[in-house]
């Protein structure tokens, strides 16, 4: 019996001591990386996707028929108003001129003897008796018919020369034509045959369409007096960039129109800009096409100073957004925001909201509580890995350092359209905020 309570004791010393070794050691606090957010003045800006389009766009008829004899333009190149594009035939027209002309010369001939015959028998019904009234009145209706008929062969003439002149066809504005569509010996029909097109280059029009919240939001902005509509006389800025452009506008102009009604199909407003359409060099093309594709930025309302964070940093929980930011004691704090505008460069702008912070955790605070910002410009935020901590947890903060490409720079007015591209500056280092050091 004593043996089997000494074989016992001595098992439960063995896997007393297994069991301590088995222990493991308390694991330390994660490394997270951080950042802060960074203060700035941003504007409230709206994005769509328009269309280039000429402001004067011809399709290039003729207004005769004809065969086509001549062709004096080079595909693709630059025009002039008036420059002759097009030559029909001229010989069925100037016989028809000639025909018309000699039509002038008889009738005013014959009103040349109408005349006289007219003068002749007032001067003979000066003797009473001589002649009669009615052939008086005879006399003086040939004569006025005679002129008539001056006039009606006058105004076929001109049409001949009219449509002798249209065997030019000429550019109606200036512009760049586009290839011909017929070749010479070709039939052409009158007001039928699209023989070419020219569109005009500078300046260019970008349309867009606004959605109907758009709408609402900028005349609740203009209720607000906050900005001005175009009916009070104010000038609406917009600005575009090209498909290779990224996140940048640089190209300023202003709306010129907006449209009467909202379109039903669709909801929404066709607004225009109007923008400089420079050369690329002293004799190269323009900088844009009619038809290209570009990124709208239209602002809304004025500037205000923002907190600038990280699009990565943002947590979302049932459609509300939140940051996770670490205290003075290391501990992971849940931090409720909204988002404004994103910004170039991956970035989006939060705006803290109130809350009380209990050791229950965080709740917003109601109108008139003790309150205190969610965050503030020297909140520490956890960048990246939102999903390997907890609110409460403890970490160990490791500031990151932005990535240049992440970091926004000082914001500058959109260049003009009119700048040459290799005039344009390049953009200054961004500083970088005290918690990347």
């Amino acid at each position: 019996m004593t043996a089997r309570i000494f074989t016992f004791v001595l098992l439960t010393l063995v896997l007393a001591g297994c069991r301590e070794k088995a222990t493991p050691p308390s694991a330390a606090p994660p490394v997270v990386r951080t950042e802060t957010p960074f203060s700035r003045e941003v504007g409230d800006y709206v994005y769509f996707t328009g269309r280039l389009e000429a402001v004067e766009s011809v399709e290039v008829r003729s207004r005769v028929t004809g065969y086509l004899v001549n062709i004096d333009f080079q595909s693709g190149k630059p025009v002039k108003a008036g420059d002759r594009l097009f030559k029909i035939d001229p010989r069925p027209y100037q016989a028809q001129l000639d025909e018309a002309n000699g039509q002038v010369a008889l009738a005013k001939a014959k009103l040349q003897l109408a005349v006289a015959d007219n003068a002749r028998a007032k001067e003979v019904a000066k003797t009473p008796g001589a002649i009669s009234q009615q052939d008086v009145d005879k006399y003086q209706a040939a004569e006025e018919a005679a002129a008539a008929q001056v006039t009606a062969a006058e105004a076929a003439s001109e049409v001949a020369a009219l449509n002798l002149s249209f065997t030019d066809v000429v550019s109606a504005v200036d512009g760049i034509v586009s290839r011909n569509l017929l070749t010479i010996g070709n039939l052409v029909t009158q007001d039928q045959t699209l023989l070419t097109t020219v569109v005009s280059q500078d300046p260019i029009y970008a349309y867009f369409d606004v959605d109907e919240l758009t709408l609402l939001r900028a005349e609740r902005l203009i209720q607000q007096k906050k900005i001005q509509s175009t009916s009070q006389g104010a000038v609406l800025p917009v600005e575009f960039g090209l498909a290779n452009e990224g996140n940048d506008f640089p190209h300023a102009g202003t709306v010129d129109f907006i449209n009467n009604q909202i379109d039903p199909s669709t909801g929404t407003l066709e607004l225009r800009g109007i923008f400089a359409n420079p050369l690329l060099t002293a004799v190269g093309p323009r900088m844009f096409k009619p038809g290209e594709f570009v990124r709208i930025r239209l602002p809304l309302g004025p500037k205000y100073d923002a907190l600038i964070v990280s699009q990565a940093a943002i947590g979302s929980d049932q459609g509300k957004k939140y940051l996770l930011t670490v205290n003075k004691e290391n501990v992971v704090e849940y931090s409720p925001v909204t988002l404004g505008p994103q910004q170039p460069n991956g970035l989006v702008v939060v705006n803290p909201v109130n809350i009380q912070r209990t050791p229950a955790g965080v709740r917003f605070a109601l109108e008139g509580e003790p309150s205190e910002p969610s965050i503030t410009a020297d909140s520490v935020i956890i960048a990246e890995g939102l999903q390997r901590v907890r609110p409460g947890a403890k970490v160990t903060p490791k500031p990151m350092e932005r990535d240049t490409l992440l970091t926004l720079p000082a914001e500058k007015p959109a260049e003009t359209s009119a700048a040459k591209p290799e005039a344009k500056a390049a953009a200054p280092p961004a500083t970088k905020p005290a918690a990347a050091k």
